[in-house]
């Protein structure tokens, strides 16, 4: 017996104690990026739009190598992915604070951060979690992680806050460098059975089968076009909404306060939906939680701007912030199977990418345009009514197949 074979399967508390360690790295980096739209927009004398075409890239960027990334950890294992994830984490932010004009700036804090985000966050964790954990405590694993990262938001956004305060912006972001390295050495508790020589998993599927199946399939384009309004509303409002009390007066700690908030009700958010995914149907905890999204926002435009009713608006909004990502890619799991989990949740993802490019990118252009953040806000309330719509009607029994044909080795 060689030692694969003689591996045994990771157990689900190293899953989860790993796989949570480096999310709520990863997304406690990403998630105060926010912050650093002032200082850096005064410092080099660029616009908002400028930072925000980044941060648009960036989201982008994850999106298209979270594909990629998915592919290469389905086929080899995740450790891998995770090691050249965090490499390119750090290089990223120590180019984001070096750049000198907006080109440089966007190649480096929006493609180079954007592929490592693809490589260190919940595609790659959420395809150990689907081979390695049971299927009645799928989805709840799922949300565990999931809630991880936003402790990783509600630990990390202060710190980054206090940072920039004390050493300046460009120093914040070369300790984060140094400081997002610690993936690497975390991600060898991620190393599964089955790939420690290199050898691919064994599949029913090669890829391009997979994908034809999952693209024919009605429910699996619906969840995207969920996703695209989860990536529109929650990186708009993480980016934007520190410059948009700002404007009205409020101070910088009271952004830095709603952002720790998010974070914070996010754990209380994600693990709930995580384990009631395993008790009531999926599709309909995403349809309450975009519904739910475009109620706080119009009450939050309503009532006036205070220090208060921003805390209670991001605590609102902090429930339902990443609350969509466990029953999603538990529905994905469920549907078609683990055995491509970690691609198809990267396409889901990449739709969810999509919605942050413009999310963030319209907000900063929509601002330079009108001198307000009035018109993306109300997008915002639209798209969560029309995901709330759109995710009724996803199907999520397991797919049924015929039986497959002789495979050649996969691609």
């Amino acid at each position: 017996m060689n030692e694969t074979s003689s591996r045994q399967p990771l157990s689900m508390v190293q899953v989860l104690v790993a796989g949570a360690a480096i999310v709520t790295l990863s997304m406690g980096i990403r998630h105060g990026f926010g912050l650093w739209l002032q200082p850096i927009t005064q410092a080099q004398d660029w616009t908002r739009e400028n930072f925000a075409l980044a941060m648009a890239i960036q989201n982008l960027s994850w999106g298209v190598f979270g594909v990629f990334a998915g592919m290469a950890a389905d086929r080899f294992g995740a450790f891998k992915v995770l090691a050249m994830g965090a490499v390119l984490y750090a290089l990223g932010l120590y180019g984001m604070a070096t750049s000198t004009t907006p080109t440089v700036f966007a190649l480096t804090a929006g493609v180079l951060i954007g592929a490592a985000q693809a490589g260190t966050t919940y595609a790659v964790i959420y395809g150990v979690i689907g081979r390695q954990v049971p299927a009645e405590k799928r989805s709840w694993a799922m949300g565990v992680a999931a809630a991880a990262g936003s402790f990783g938001q509600f630990l990390m956004v202060p710190v980054e806050g206090w940072l920039i305060a004390s050493f300046g912006w460009q120093e914040a972001l070369i300790t984060l460098s140094m400081a997002a390295l610690l993936i690497a050495p975390l991600a060898l508790w991620l190393r599964e059975p089955g790939t420690a020589d290199g050898k691919p998993l064994p599949r029913d599927q090669t890829i391009g089968q997979a994908l034809k199946e999952a693209f024919k399939y009605p429910s699996f384009l619906m969840l995207m076009a969920g996703y695209f309004v989860c990536g529109f509303q929650v990186v708009f409002i993480g980016v934007h909404m520190p410059s948009y009390l700002k404007d009205h007066g409020l101070a910088p700690e009271v952004a830095s306060f709603a952002l720790a908030l998010i974070g914070l009700f996010n754990v209380v958010g994600t693990y709930v939906a995580g384990s009631l995914g395993q008790r009531m149907a999926k599709r309909h905890i995403l349809a309450f939680i975009y519904f739910g999204r475009s109620i706080a926002i119009t009450v939050f435009l309503l009532a006036p701007l205070t220090p208060m009713s921003v805390y209670i608006f991001s605590a609102v909004m902090g429930t339902l912030w990443l609350s969509t990502v466990p029953p999603t890619n538990a529905t994905v799991a469920q549907i078609f199977g683990v055995a491509h989990l970690s691609m198809l949740g990267g396409f889901v993802f990449f739709s969810h990418q999509v919605g942050s490019f413009m999310g963030v990118w319209i907000g900063g252009a929509l601002y330079d345009a009108t001198g307000n953040y009035d018109l993306v806000w109300y997008i915002s309330i639209a798209l969560g009514v029309f995901a709330a719509l759109i995710n009724l009607p996803v199907r999520e029994a397991p797919i049924e197949r015929g039986p497959q044909r002789v495979m050649g080795a996969a691609v």
